[in-house]
């Protein structure tokens, strides 16, 4: 079984960043081989320097070898598969389409792990859910604003 401390950060940061960048890149109407590639770039490159971070943090905690392996692991796997899902959805619907899609597959997301994250932790799902949305949304309009700004001025 999966532990939820393994794949939490990773899988929260790319629902948050692909959400964000999709947003993004749409308000400054930017193509969608522009946005898949970003999207592309972020699953390898930004995932494998935040799995590597947290490798060498678990290893400066004194984390058991293995244990911190499996967190790395665990931890880019789920960054990679989320972003992939949010490829999928850009190569594969018409832009607004895509858009609106990959917002309503990242809030899902992102509640179904909040959900279970507040079950673990035995705290309100409501509040949890909200926290975290809420925390995500400013990351989508601050996203959106920039798009607006750079399609505006360049």
């Amino acid at each position: 079984m999966i532990d939820l401390r393994d794949i939490s950060f990773g899988g929260t940061a790319a629902l948050v960043t692909s959400m964000g960048l999709i947003i993004g890149l749409g308000a400054a109407a930017a193509p969608k081989p522009t946005i898949v590639g970003s999207l592309l770039i972020v699953a390898l490159a930004d995932n494998l320097t935040d799995a590597l971070s947290v490798h060498i943090y678990q290893e400066a905690e004194r984390l058991p070898q293995r244990k911190a392996f499996r967190t790395t692991v665990a931890n880019f796997t789920a960054r990679l598969c989320t972003a992939l899902s949010f490829v999928a959805i850009v190569m594969l619907l018409p832009a607004s389409a895509a858009v609106m899609f990959s917002l309503a597959w990242g809030f899902f997301l992102l509640c179904g792990l909040s959900y279970l994250l507040a079950k673990a932790r035995s705290v309100s799902v409501l509040a949890e859910i909200g926290k975290h949305a809420a925390a995500a949304a400013v990351v989508i309009v601050a996203s959106r604003i920039i798009g607006a700004w750079v399609s505006r001025f360049t």
